[in-house]
């Protein structure tokens, strides 16, 4: 048999392909990484605008406990030291997130840990109930009414497309709560955004790895398929297969970029907008994510919407439908010998950026070691 032009050929160029990309090319492998996009990078791209590095598909800010993956990234990038405290605009006045003290002095006027304990147990104690059924109930039982009512009721009901009583109980899991004056939103051990953004560890990544954007692999894929040994598929598990077991649902997002002749918009990289009457959910300022000092500055609205075979896909919806269907996608994807799956959309699952990384390199480890 005619050896095959590559080893790899990679579809789609986010954060698994090109990790995995990267990983192979430095073990003598040969890959391709396509994407019908055209730019490399996945969601992570950034567009320069007025020299404001513009966070292309919405805010993405780094963070993780993972020593081994933060080393892993700082190779490509110099990360700056911002930390994301955002905030929450709620019936015309601003709070604090996450849920902490200053939250409540701001939501009830109390001061000590002790005061705002009491609220939120009395509260659980009236609203909640133990056997929750939707989303609703789960919410009430977890912080109990005011903080729902403020920070959570309408701003799900905005990003999901539905009441909060439709909605199942799964989706929030827990609320973390702190009784500390401490505004940055992650707990991680490490946080920060690439100075240059995101593009730079993605060139990295690819540095040296040969590259196609605008290739879409659907319409060319028996002669794409041909040209490598394996395939590392990273787009919807469900259109890899013609969709033979039923469509997978997503919730899409819509950004409005906006260029004001102002130095400083809202003073903040991220402002949540809870009330119904905003149809978007946050405004994001992104020269905030890097300290930016142009005398500019570009602001995004972030609009959920229904999503379509015609656009990005965006938070897989993992009901117990979707579920069933994708079970039945992922046996047969264990069947192919020759085609790996990976991220978030071959996956149906929501990852972080740390998450999707440390995945690409414990399949890249899998196959090393078999190999």
């Amino acid at each position: 048999m005619k050896k095959k032009e590559y080893d790899y050929l990679i579809v789609g160029a986010g954060l698994f392909g090109c990790v995995f990309a990267h990983e192979m090319t430095k073990r003598n492998k040969k890959c391709l990484v396509i994407d019908k996009r055209e730019h490399l990078g996945g969601n992570v791209y950034c567009e320069e605008k007025e020299g404001i590095n513009v966070h292309k598909y919405g805010a993405h800010i780094f963070h993780t406990n993972d020593k081994k993956i933060w080393d892993y990234v700082n190779q490509f990038a110099t990360f700056n030291n911002y930390i994301n405290s955002p905030l929450s605009l709620s019936k015309g006045k601003l709070y604090n997130l996450p849920f902490n003290m200053n939250t409540f002095y701001q939501l009830w006027g109390t001061k000590t840990p002790k005061e705002a304990k009491a609220i939120i147990e009395e509260q659980i104690r009236q609203y909640g109930t133990k056997s929750p059924k939707n989303l609703e109930e789960q919410a009430l039982s977890l912080i109990g009414k005011d903080i729902y009512e403020t920070f959570i009721k309408s701003y799900t009901e905005k990003q999901w497309g539905k009441k909060a009583t439709e909605l199942p109980a799964f989706i929030i899991k827990r609320l973390p709560v702190r009784y500390t004056y401490n505004n940055n939103y992650f707990n991680d051990a490490y946080q920060g955004i690439p100075i240059g953004g995101y593009n730079t560890i993605i060139n990295g990544l690819l540095e040296g790895v040969e590259t196609k954007a605008n290739i879409d692999f659907f319409k060319d894929r028996i002669d794409l398929e041909s040209l490598a040994d394996k395939v590392v598929y990273t787009g919807k598990i469900d259109e890899f297969f013609e969709y033979k077991y039923g469509q997978l649902e997503y919730r899409s997002l819509r950004f409005e970029n906006e260029l004001h002749e102002t130095e400083n918009y809202q003073g903040n990289a991220v402002i949540n907008y809870n009330d119904a009457s905003y149809a978007f959910t946050r405004i994001i300022e992104h020269k905030h994510f890097e300290f930016g000092s142009q005398k500019k500055t570009i602001i995004t609205k972030e609009y959920p919407e229904n999503w379509d075979k015609g656009k990005e896909a965006y938070y897989p919806i993992n009901n117990e439908r979707n579920q069933q269907i994708f079970k039945k996608y992922k046996e047969e994807s264990q069947k192919l010998k020759n085609v790996i799956f990976g991220g978030r959309l071959a996956e149906y699952r929501y990852y972080d950026m740390h998450q999707i990384i440390a995945s690409s390199l414990t399949k890249v480890a899998e196959i090393s070691k078999i190999g």
